[in-house]
């Protein structure tokens, strides 16, 4: 699928109202400042760190990103691989207790509206002192990866250090570089460890759902764009590498009883099966003992059906949350979605509970025991970030549905082509290519997985509501 674009056409539409709808704070307050200030000023120790800047790491992030949480490095060691990943350390600079700690935790992440960010730290750290910028020496969790041939890990470490990021990438970039056969060294190896990650990750029964994802960007006219952008297979090998260290940080928790996980139940058999059903009237052969995710792995992502199928598999994946243990470990300690125990602890300039848990994962593969502060803070976890991603979830769907309205507010009564997504109710959920919106659409018995005509019915920028109709 091609990136789509189409433009506002106008230069006076911001997101302050939903920054106010959502009493999103518009700065940190001084004393939070003030001790930002005062923890880069006092810097950290490099005694008990490992000298690790001759590493060759680099970072790959969007396009202007200067919250880097994390740096790579994938080589190749004999038949197998070893893998350097490094981690933004933000224990250095927030003192438990102190006021920088109650704000990020009031905060719980980084919000990203298309006018700017509302970051969870401070920028003097989130873009400075603590982000992995490259030429700069930084203190970092170091996690080190030996693997088999097979992409498994055979040992793993985590540890302080200090490194210094070579080089910073965007997706884009790096995608071309592989294409074009002259990628960075320190990534050469990444297409194929990534591969090796994605299909361990198949076997084991994980959920990748390959929906279009809307983003908003600006124009460099002082307004925005609504586009989608397709999944560049750097993503996923990427992501398979953050997948595997917050893998092996939940088995380090694990093991210890003491943490906080991610975690997902299993879907129950009724929505598979109703899975299956949509899959049987949408004409898409699904064979007796294949998986949900090798069936889900195997479908054309730029086929209406498949569109229609990834929508009905949300439900596979519906309740995840976090959940915090200290000695008796919990009822569910999987992700159903990476099918496998899984823990955040590669964000944590971005993500409140990161922090902790990899303030976790250091104390115990250090043989010390968990201090009380972090202890006192895990069971609060799950409801800040449950709180959080609450948020997070409203503010990015609001910006959306903001600039769906403002781009198609002069084309009511126009139609369009439109596949129908999930059908539910009076109506069903669609998806225009062009421009690249999703909607809900009046009517009955809509075929989904199927492409139809529509018209739009309302494109209400005040209610940011956009109504089709069958046409």
């Amino acid at each position: 699928m091609a990136s789509m674009v189409i433009r506002t056409g106008r230069a006076d539409l911001d997101f302050g109202g939903i920054r106010t709808e959502f009493g999103l704070p518009s700065a940190f307050p001084p004393e939070v400042l003030v001790e930002a200030e005062r923890a880069v000023a006092r810097g950290y120790t490099v005694a008990g760190r490992e000298d690790a800047t001759d590493l060759p790491l680099v970072t790959i992030d969007p396009p202007g990103s200067k919250d880097l949480d994390q740096a790579l490095l994938v080589q190749r060691v004999g038949a197998g691989f070893r893998v350097h990943y490094a981690i933004a350390d933000l224990g250095v600079f927030v003192v438990p207790g102190g006021k920088m700690d109650a704000e990020v935790r009031r905060r719980g992440q980084t919000l990203y509206l298309p006018d700017g960010n509302v970051p969870l730290h401070p920028t003097v750290l989130s873009e400075g002192a603590a982000s992995l910028l490259p030429d700069q020496v930084r203190p970092a969790v170091l996690w080190t990866f030996e693997c088999g041939a097979d992409g498994e890990p055979v040992d793993v470490r985590v540890r302080h250090a200090i490194v210094r990021s070579v080089a910073r990438f965007d997706y884009e970039g790096v995608q071309k570089s592989f294409d074009a056969g002259t990628p960075h060294p320190s990534v050469e190896a990444l297409p194929d460890f990534g591969r090796l990650r994605r299909q361990l990750a198949v076997e084991r029964g994980a959920v990748e759902l390959q929906l279009p994802e809307q983003e908003i960007v600006p124009n460099g006219g002082g307004d925005w764009k609504l586009v989608v952008r397709p999944r560049a297979a750097v993503d996923a090998w990427n992501a398979e590498i953050s997948l595997m260290t917050g893998m092996a940080a939940a088995r380090i928790m694990i093991d210890a009883r003491v943490g906080v996980l991610r975690t997902l139940p299993d879907a129950d058999d009724g929505a598979v099966q109703k899975l299956r059903r949509s899959a049987d009237a949408l004409g898409v052969p699904w064979p007796e003992g294949v998986t949900p995710s090798r069936f889900l792995a195997g479908l054309d992502p730029t086929r209406p059906e498949s569109l229609a199928l990834f929508s009905d598999a949300t439900k596979l994946l519906r309740g995840a949350g976090y959940t915090a243990f200290d000695g008796t470990l919990p009822a569910v300690t999987t992700h159903a979605g990476v099918a496998a125990p899984y823990a955040h602890v590669t964000a944590p300039l971005r993500r409140l509970v990161d922090r902790f848990g990899t303030e976790v994962c250091l104390a115990v593969t250090a043989g010390r025991e968990v201090p009380a502060w972090l202890r006192d803070a895990l069971p609060l976890l799950p409801s800040l970030m449950g709180g959080s991603d609450a948020v997070a979830g409203k503010v990015e769907r609001a910006c959306l549905d903001q600039v769906e309205a403002w781009v198609l507010a002069d084309r009511v009564g126009a139609e369009f082509d439109a596949v129908v997504l999930r059908a539910e109710g009076h109506g069903a959920d669609v998806f225009v290519a062009q421009p690249p919106v999703m909607g809900r659409c009046s009517g009955d018995e809509l075929p989904e997985g199927e492409t139809i005509r529509v018209r739009l019915l309302e494109a209400d920028p005040a209610r940011r509501k956009v109504i089709f109709e069958r046409a």
